[in-house]
């Protein structure tokens, strides 16, 4: 299922204004990005010119509401829009799908209507791109463990000093949101009270530098670097929801962005897939395709029907998403599941291809780098086995406990 088959659209019900930016993004994706992703990758180089265009074509909005200059689109089309990319380029996928979820994401959970209109638009457009900053050199899963501070000064502004690691446009961003502790966790709460959210653009700010820039397996024209905080200075309204009590918010930011890196996943995988199916019907060995071998024949029908159920637990995900649901336990499944299954199609592509796969002429080799980061970004498939046990668990408990 892509969105270039009806059917498959159908049954979202998307209008004919998001089939046509479908439409529009795979034509884009052909003639502009397709061609230049192997050498960005091998170069490392960030496009920013293709970020800019394509936040001209409403994709680097796709989320926000239009009042704010966003597209207004719903979790399902962005899904499947986030799917077509990574199928082609997936550092230009996760570019989109943080600059999206994660600090477009915090500021629309969390943002006062001031902040909205400060840093949405400038975002929707891709004038500026949009970073989050998470994690830091001691603290990755362990979320509530990190360093980076905010103490308030008397005329009521913020002075932060930390660092952050594996920043997403770390080097690239304009505007920032970060995660600082500003109050000791009262008496009884977990670590992670007293963690407090900042939103600011780099220009505005002083005390602010980029770190090392991060030489990675895969994803190499995506943008990851170490944030630096030196008694930096924001104003008394950069801070981005309640104090103390960030963390809630972290956790409505990540759930989404789970989506987008499990529609990532799935569309690296679904990419390999594909490039192996016509790899292995058109070549022979032994006097017939290898496609023709059952082995490989049953272990594509084995693929193609994991990869379609990662998509259906994806828009699953998404559906509950939009109607105001709690989506946290689907976002977690869908999340594990899409990311295992699409780097397990990645690796099979790769063996199908045999040492064809293993080189860089042939993009299979490219897709397993790309999608091996998305079991570990947004919460490692560990932390999704996590959430899903804990709701599991608490289910069969609750049958359990005498009334």
């Amino acid at each position: 299922m892509t969105p270039n088959d009806p059917s498959a659209l159908s049954r979202y019900d998307l209008t004919s204004d998001q089939r046509s930016m479908i439409s529009s993004l795979q034509a884009f994706l052909k003639n502009r990005v397709a061609p230049g992703a192997a050498e960005r990758d091998q170069t490392g180089e960030f496009p920013l010119q293709l970020a800019r265009e394509l936040g001209e074509m409403g994709v680097m909005g796709a989320q926000t509401p239009e009042e704010y200059g966003g597209s207004g689109l719903d979790t399902a089309t962005f899904a499947l829009m986030i799917e077509e990319i990574a199928a082609v380029d997936g550092s230009l996928c996760l570019t989109v799908a943080s600059h999206n979820s994660l600090c477009q994401g915090h500021i629309l959970i969390a943002g006062t209507e001031a902040q909205k209109r400060k840093f949405l638009p400038d975002l929707a457009a891709a004038r500026l791109l949009g970073a989050w900053g998470l994690t830091e050199p001691e603290s990755g899963s362990d979320s509530g463990g990190l360093k980076t501070r905010a103490v308030q000064q008397p005329d009521g502004s913020w002075t932060l000093n930390g660092s952050k690691n594996f920043i997403t446009q770390g080097s690239v961003g304009g505007t920032y949101v970060v995660l600082a502790r500003t109050d000791a966790p009262r008496a009884g709460r977990s670590k992670t009270d007293g963690i407090s959210a900042f939103v600011f653009n780099r220009a505005e700010v002083e005390g602010f530098s980029v770190g090392r820039k991060e030489d990675k397996l895969g994803l190499r024209s995506s943008d990851t670097a170490q944030l630096i905080f030196s008694d930096m200075v924001l104003p008394e309204g950069a801070l981005l929801g309640t104090r103390g009590q960030a963390f809630k918010d972290v956790m409505r930011v990540l759930d989404g962005g789970r989506i987008g890196i499990a529609s990532m996943g799935l569309g690296l995988g679904r990419a390999a897939f594909e490039y192996a199916a016509r790899y292995t019907a058109g070549r022979e060995q032994f006097g017939k395709p290898i496609a023709a071998n059952q082995g490989v024949s049953f272990r594509l029908a084995d693929m193609d029907v994991e990869l379609e159920a990662a998509r259906l637990l994806i828009l699953k995900a998404a559906d509950l998403k939009d109607a105001g649901a709690d989506f946290s336990l689907s976002a977690a499944r869908a999340k594990l599941y899409a990311t295992e299954v699409g780097v397990r199609a990645c690796d099979e592509a790769i063996q199908f291809l045999g040492g064809y796969g293993y080189i860089k002429e042939y993009p299979v080799e490219r897709f397993w780098r790309d999608n091996r980061l998305t079991r570990i970004g947004e919460g490692t498939s560990e932390v999704q086995r996590m959430v899903i046990s804990r709701a599991v668990l608490a289910r069969y408990q609750e049958e359990l406990t005498p009334a």
